[in-house]
């Protein structure tokens, strides 16, 4: 029973090099394997990455198929969804006038 489990492991837990750089979309989704893929820790979720990604290489699953299968491991790698926002702190032309002016005459007193 354990010689089964110790010839399956080495080859279902390695990461699969099947990269296409022709193919944009199979590319994109490689890639999208590869960061999951690396970042997991669990042999289980690895061993179903592989079994995503070879379903999509052979054409049994379409990409809407595998982005969804995938997106569940994909946040609990810690991904959050930033969407790119940065927080704009606005600020009137007076107040800044005024903010620059008292701090130029606090550090020309310093002196």
């Amino acid at each position: 029973m354990t010689e089964e489990a110790d010839n399956s492991d080495p080859t279902q837990l390695e990461k699969l090099l099947i990269d296409n750089p022709s193919d944009f979309q199979f590319h994109a989704a490689y890639l999208t394997y590869s960061n999951t893929y690396d970042k997991t820790t669990s042999p289980e979720i690895k061993k179903q990455l592989n079994q995503k990604i070879r379903a999509l290489q052979q054409n049994q699953i379409d990409y809407s198929t595998f982005y969804s299968s995938i997106s569940q491991y994909r946040t609990e790698e810690g991904s959050l969804h930033n969407y790119g926002r940065a927080i704009i702190k606005t600020q009137r032309k007076r107040e800044w006038r005024r903010k620059t002016q008292r701090h130029e005459r606090i550090e020309r007193h310093k002196k």
